[in-house]
């Protein structure tokens, strides 16, 4: 919503039942703390990859890069996800490069396409973590997601957060874009913010493209050989993916944004770009390669990750805890 993220009128009117909503889940988490609520510990460690605000902020490709990074260090590593906008019929479902997105989500088929790891998804994630235990050998595990779903018990939380949205008016919802309190963060291990730096950042995180890959014939090209085209983007901050390639010398004529986790059909991509090609995010392609047209053409990116200034060795340290777990 537009006005968290400026001074409104309408976000204050709605502060009333923002603190409903604080004070609901100020005391499930304390009830949970209590051992009131039971909670599920996992025989594998258990690294949280989450938000305070709604809305997509980065965490797949911290994911990635997480996997990756961890896979360098000979470590065994499966993913578990709620399987948001996911279609399934049965869960919990083991997701594969082959899988539907359809059923098994866009952002998990993109986890398993990109990293090949194992990845399970489900509401409740206990089910998620049995799944993935009877049928894989994991040293720990990484779930997309789930932050605030204390019923699950985790040993590493780290947020990912938008540089220049942050945390909007700082109020949670509905008059904010937040789940909890900005407090939240004191207790996390490690912050990453996306796309710049801000006073919460630990580390910053720079998505780089290199190439394009065509989604009929799978040719790469590199993205400097391109002056023009339209642009689609899915996401939760569907601008930056649009100024992402206009700053790299590509002129789009056309551009639009769809809400994060659409559903695409062949009708709504049919006339944005006859005559030229049709950039999307990685995101977008698992869910449209099945009725792809030869000038659509998705934009891979990196996560490149590195620690903020004065932030005292964070990064190593995480490492550090992690390797401990493990």
């Amino acid at each position: 919503m537009p006005f968290w993220y400026s001074n409104s009128k309408l976000a204050w009117l709605l502060l009333p039942f923002s603190l409903l909503f604080w004070l609901i889940s100020r005391i499930r988490r304390a009830l949970f703390s209590l051992n009131i609520l039971s909670s599920y510990k996992s025989p594998k460690p258990i690294i949280i990859v989450g938000n305070l605000s709604v809305g997509g902020n980065g965490k797949t490709p911290v994911v990635v890069w997480l996997v990756e990074e961890l896979q360098k260090q000979g470590l065994r590593v499966g993913v578990i996800s709620r399987g948001y906008g996911s279609q399934s019929k049965t869960y919990p479902l083991l997701v594969t490069p082959e899988t539907d997105p359809v059923q098994g989500g866009d952002e998990p088929v993109l986890i398993a396409k990109r990293t090949g790891v194992p990845v399970v998804i489900s509401p409740n994630r206990q089910q998620a973590i049995e799944l993935l235990l009877k049928t894989q050998d994991c040293d720990l595990i990484i779930s997309d997601d789930g932050l605030q779903h204390y019923k699950l018990q985790r040993d590493i939380e780290i947020v990912v957060m938008d540089a220049e949205r942050a945390l909007g008016n700082g109020f949670v919802l509905p008059a904010g874009p937040l789940r909890e309190l900005p407090s939240r963060l004191k207790s996390v291990d490690f912050v990453i913010t996306n796309g710049g730096k801000n006073a919460y950042s630990d580390a910053i995180m720079t998505l780089v493209p290199h190439y394009a890959i065509n989604l009929v014939t799978a040719e790469k090209r590199l993205l400097s050989e391109f002056t023009q085209g339209s642009a689609i983007a899915g996401i939760g901050n569907p601008q930056r993916f649009f100024t992402m390639l206009e700053n790299l010398n590509i002129r789009l004529a056309n551009t639009k944004a769809f809400q994060d986790h659409q559903h695409f059909e062949p009708q709504l991509l049919e006339k944005l770009a006859e005559n030229q090609p049709l950039f999307m995010t990685e995101k977008d392609a698992v869910k449209c390669q099945a009725f792809a047209k030869e000038n659509w053409w998705y934009v891979p990116v990196d996560a490149e990750i590195v620690e903020a200034e004065n932030q005292g060795q964070k990064l190593p340290q995480l490492w550090k805890k992690i390797r401990h777990l493990v």
